[in-house]
């Protein structure tokens, strides 16, 4: 039975700069940015922390909020850089929970299920009383274990029907054979008819008034020797004829 979806705690904490008169410059660029972000207009917020960044490179509010507002417009990589930037320049341990926190906000709209859960985890850690990242814990666990589930279905679904299929190409083969062994049969039963047919035709006795060319060639053979035989008797008995004598 699958679990009841969860809605995450999609939590982005803005940092307003509140520093000495020398940093007042990147502080108002910040300051303005986190105006522009809370009235909506992420990409003029974005644009704010950027100018922050280039007055002061390791400004942990400049690189946070800039993470934020990447994250609101959907550029999950770019917040995620962000936010891991921001983690790397401070020793605060509040500060480091939230950018650890945004860590996971990140891993988890990209889907990168176990990432998440390692920031989170990471984040209580720090602040073991963040109720939020707790939620968002169970919620990125929950959906690990849902797409493990889905993973599992599709190699079950796959391996069915790999199975399914060779069990479809050996039925095709057999089929084949058989039809194969059928016709050769059939081939072999006419062939056999005809053969059958041949013989019967052969042993069988010629008619008596039937005879064979030798036969029919010393007949006539023997024809023409009495033919010829005959005419030399008819020559001879007219050489024999005698003249009578007149009677007076």
């Amino acid at each position: 039975m699958k679990m009841k979806k969860l809605n995450i705690f999609c939590t982005v904490v803005l940092f307003v700069c509140a520093g000495a008169v020398a940093g007042q410059s990147t502080k108002s660029l910040v300051n303005e940015g986190v105006d522009l972000y809370k009235e909506g207009k992420f990409p003029e917020a974005e644009v704010n922390f950027k100018k922050g960044i280039e007055k002061k490179s390791d400004s942990f509010n400049g690189h946070f909020n800039l993470g934020d507002a990447y994250y609101k417009q959907g550029r999950y990589d770019e917040a995620l850089q962000a936010f891991k930037n921001a983690y790397t320049l401070t020793e605060d341990d509040y500060r480091k929970s939230k950018a650890l926190h945004n860590i996971g906000n990140s891993f988890l709209k990209k889907q990168k299920f176990k990432e998440s859960i390692g920031a989170y985890a990471e984040s209580l850690k720090l602040d073991p009383d963040d109720l939020e990242t707790k939620y968002n814990l169970s919620y990125a666990l929950n959906q690990m274990k849902q797409q493990q589930d889905q993973q599992q279905d599709q190699d079950k679904n796959k391996d069915q029907n790999k199975d399914d299929q060779k069990k479809n190409q050996d039925q095709q083969q057999q089929d084949q054979e058989q039809d194969q062994d059928k016709q050769d049969q059939q081939n072999q039963d006419q062939q056999d008819k005809q053969d059958q047919n041949q013989d019967q035709q052969q042993q069988q006795p010629r008619p008596k008034d039937e005879i064979s060319k030798e036969e029919a060639e010393r007949i006539l053979e023997a024809l023409k020797k009495d033919e010829s035989d005959l005419q030399k008797k008819l020559r001879k008995r007219k050489a024999k004829v005698v003249k009578k004598e007149k009677d007076w």
